[in-house]
């Protein structure tokens, strides 16, 4: 084991993964988990990575579509509409990459001094596939249908 992060973490993530019957791998020597998550979008399904710190996890859930890096409109257009979506977004924020593309949603859960319970371990899975529904719509107008931010973000909220 890594001495780079909590073992009652990794336990109350690995409990809950495995009493709720997912399909995961956990890397002992970084303490990350990994697994892929069916959601009710186009996009499908959701590549998820949660890193597990001493006092801490971060749960991540990665869009299978990147955008465009090599497109500088989309990317411009992209990067607002990833401003626009997180203003006011109380558990968590998406990301971009600019170098690649990526889109990714992240929910940083502080264990300073506590076991994440159940509930803590579900909403930080379950927050990022809800805001790729609520959000994938305008995400993919801008990245396929070049839609500006504006308008993709009325799509969505």
């Amino acid at each position: 084991m890594s001495e780079g992060y909590s073992e009652e973490i990794v336990e109350a993530i690995r409990d809950f993964l495995t009493e709720d019957d997912w399909n995961f791998e956990f890397d002992e020597e970084r303490g990350i988990f990994r697994f892929n998550l069916s959601i009710d979008s186009k996009l499908k399904r959701l590549r998820y990575f949660i890193t597990v710190k001493s006092d801490s996890y971060t749960a991540y859930a990665s869009s299978m579509i990147d955008a465009d890096s090599n497109d500088k409109n989309v990317m411009k257009e992209m990067a607002e509409f990833i401003c626009r979506a997180n203003y006011g977004l109380r558990s968590g924020n998406f990301e971009l990459d600019m170098n690649d593309g990526e889109i990714r949603y992240k929910v940083f859960v502080d264990c300073n001094g506590v076991t994440p319970s159940e509930e803590m371990v579900k909403r930080s899975i379950i927050i990022p596939s809800v805001m790729f529904e609520r959000y994938s719509p305008g995400l993919l107008d801008v990245m396929f249908k070049g839609s500006t931010a504006e308008e993709a973000i009325s799509k969505c909220e």
